[in-house]
């Protein structure tokens, strides 16, 4: 691996990107998302743009309220896979369900967030580390995209981890 500093987002990246399309709806997002191992996929269209992404935090969303916590799992019908989110809710507005059922259709594209922050292959790790440090926006995966196309992703992990196995190779006798 090359040197720390001189790491691109190309050598961070994972190619293998899973992706969501605008138009999948919200119920399929968050039954992949139970089975994932992140928490968040780019929006990608017919060809292969980055026009959003679309998180956990986007879609639990969609279920919040007001007052007092509730743990409720997310798995009956039209969900496949059971997840367990704090959603807050009134005790004496329990319309949890309606929610449910109001956004199972709901296409991606309408709760994704668009604005995505991007990085080209070749973003030094310098910029990586300011987009993923922005003060403003929590993030925590950079799409990587040359001409357009989505080409992989750097999550936060990744970068973290190359630092945290430079240090180590430097430490080796």
């Amino acid at each position: 691996m090359a040197r720390i500093a001189d790491l691109t987002a190309r050598d961070l990246m994972t190619t293998d990107v899973e992706t969501a399309s605008p138009d999948d709806d919200v119920s399929e997002v968050l039954g992949r998302l139970a089975r994932a191992d992140f928490n968040g996929f780019p929006v990608v269209d017919e060809a292969g743009s980055v026009v959003g992404i679309v998180t956990q935090h986007d879609l639990v969303g969609l279920f919040q309220t007001k007052e007092r916590t509730l743990w409720i799992p997310v798995g009956f019908p039209p969900f496949l896979e059971t997840l367990t989110y704090a959603v807050d809710v009134s005790w004496d507005d329990l319309d949890l369900g309606i929610d449910l059922l109001r956004n199972t259709n709901r296409p991606i594209s309408e709760v994704m967030t668009a604005d995505v922050v991007t990085v080209g292959p070749d973003a030094s790790l310098d910029e990586i580390l300011d987009r993923l440090a922005d003060e403003e926006r929590d993030i925590n995966r950079l799409p990587v995209v040359d001409d357009g196309a989505l080409v992989g992703i750097v999550a936060r992990q990744d970068v973290v981890r190359a630092i945290r196995d430079e240090r180590r190779s430097t430490r080796s006798p």
